[in-house]
């Protein structure tokens, strides 16, 4: 029995905490955060991955670690987008989300409902969940001087980290030395057209920075108004600011983007509205056209409008196709066409010499001594379709036999041709060979 008794106390533990363990699941999921801005004040809210890591299922047991990529959506309940206001960013699925912006005037007293959709980019699981941003009233809103500035080396969610934003707010309290000193608002370079930096040597984009004090600007800010600093900015030089060196160590600040508002020395320009009766003034009675009005014959027109451009289409088209078909002259003009048509002309005249005998070879034939025309070795009608494509060269009556001489002083007879090219008989080549 003991056993048994002690066994029921241990189930029972283990059941509570695994109901426990549920409802808290459950309401992560269903439950609703609350916060309170101050308006005119830079609002931050981060959204951590680990807090939503639990609410996708498969749960994970106590001390599992996960790294699932997850994203955020953000939007105001019943709209596709959040208030003007209100900015989101995140850089990639493994860093939290974060929320920030300044709230206005006029949400003052409205809750704000943001939707908060997270995405388990590895097992596309979601969770919703709403966050309730209820709108104070700031006491001294606005504050009366603001001053901007442009931090070069950070980027937005940078300066958005609690310590960041309080080391940077140190600063400038030492050397502005106000009794209230509070950020105001915290916008990227690239929002206000900057460049997206390179991805060398650790470039940032840049965040403008305002803040607001409750007392007039020091010496120290006031000195970018100088003339000499003004001059140093317009040749992109950096101007000579005695408290730089008090941001320097963690913050590089360009100097000649500040900017230095004064609300107290600022006219409000109010335009008085003249309220009437709601009616507009008598101009009349409204009178339409008559309907006895000529009606307007545009046929004319129509026919001016079309007649004229093909006129002219016609002139032109009838002058091009008689500078290309009318006045072709038939003069080559180019060399080598005329020297086409010259070879063309002369072996056209060459064919019509139908009268010299077939030779042996391509060449005609003669005699080589009479210089007679040798006859044809065969008629037009002689049938050479069986004719050999090389015959036995045999010793005619018009060849002639000349000796050589050839080795250990024999002789041997050689038959030369005589020959015609052109129509002019060739007697080189006999003549060399009767000087052998």
């Amino acid at each position: 029995m003991d056993p048994m008794m002690g066994m029921k106390p241990a189930s029972y533990r283990t059941g509570t905490l695994l109901l426990i363990s549920v409802y808290t699941i459950l309401s992560k999921v269903h439950s609703e955060h609350n916060v309170y801005p101050s308006s005119g004040v830079l609002f931050v809210h981060v959204l951590e991955r680990e807090y939503y890591k639990g609410e996708f299922p498969p749960y994970p047991k106590p001390g599992e670690l996960s790294n699932d990529p997850i994203t955020f959506n953000t939007n105001l309940m019943g709209y596709p987008d959040r208030p003007g206001w209100l900015r989101y960013i995140q850089r990639t699925p493994f860093s939290d989300g974060v929320l920030y912006g300044s709230p206005t005037y006029e949400n003052v007293g409205k809750p704000t409902i943001i939707e908060i959709t997270a995405y388990n980019r590895r097992t596309f699981e979601t969770a919703r969940h709403n966050l309730v941003i209820n709108i104070m009233s700031a006491e001294d809103f606005p504050l009366p001087y603001q001053a901007e500035f442009f931090i070069k080396n950070m980027n937005v969610e940078e300066m958005l980290a609690s310590e960041v934003l309080g080391d940077f707010l140190g600063a400038v309290k030492n050397v502005w030395q106000p009794d209230r000193l509070n950020a105001i608002n915290i916008t990227s370079a690239l929002d206000r057209g900057g460049r997206v930096p390179l991805p060398i040597n650790d470039m940032k984009e840049g965040v403008y920075v305002m803040v607001g004090a409750d007392v007039a600007f020091s010496s120290c800010l006031r000195e970018v108004e100088n003339p000499q600093n003004q001059l140093r900015c317009s040749q992109e030089m950096e101007p000579v600011i005695s408290c730089d060196k008090k941001f320097r160590a963690q913050f590089h600040i360009d100097w000649c983007k500040i900017s230095l508002v004064d609300r107290t020395k600022q006219v409000v320009i109010t335009q008085e509205v003249v309220r009437g009766e709601g009616i507009l003034p008598d101009i009349g009675e409204y009178r339409p056209p008559s309907e006895t009005l000529k009606g307007r014959d545009f046929y004319s027109d129509f026919l001016i409008t079309l007649a004229v451009p093909s006129a002219v289409a016609m002139v032109l088209f009838a002058i091009l196709a008689y500078i290309m078909c009318c006045r072709r002259e038939g003069i080559i003009q180019l060399v080598h066409h005329s020297a086409i048509q010259k070879s063309t002309k002369e072996l056209r005249d060459m064919s019509k010499n139908r009268e010299i005998a077939w030779p042996l070879s391509t060449l005609p034939v003669f005699h080589p001594v009479t210089g007679e025309m040798v006859p044809p070795m065969h008629t037009d009608t002689y049938d050479n379709t069986n004719m050999p494509l090389m015959q036995t060269q045999q010793t005619l009556s018009h060849q002639t036999a000349i000796p050589q001489q050839h080795n250990a002083g024999e002789f041997r007879m050689a038959t030369f041709q005589r020959f015609e090219v052109n129509g002019i008989p060739e007697e080189r080549k006999l003549t060399e060979a009767m000087n052998l």
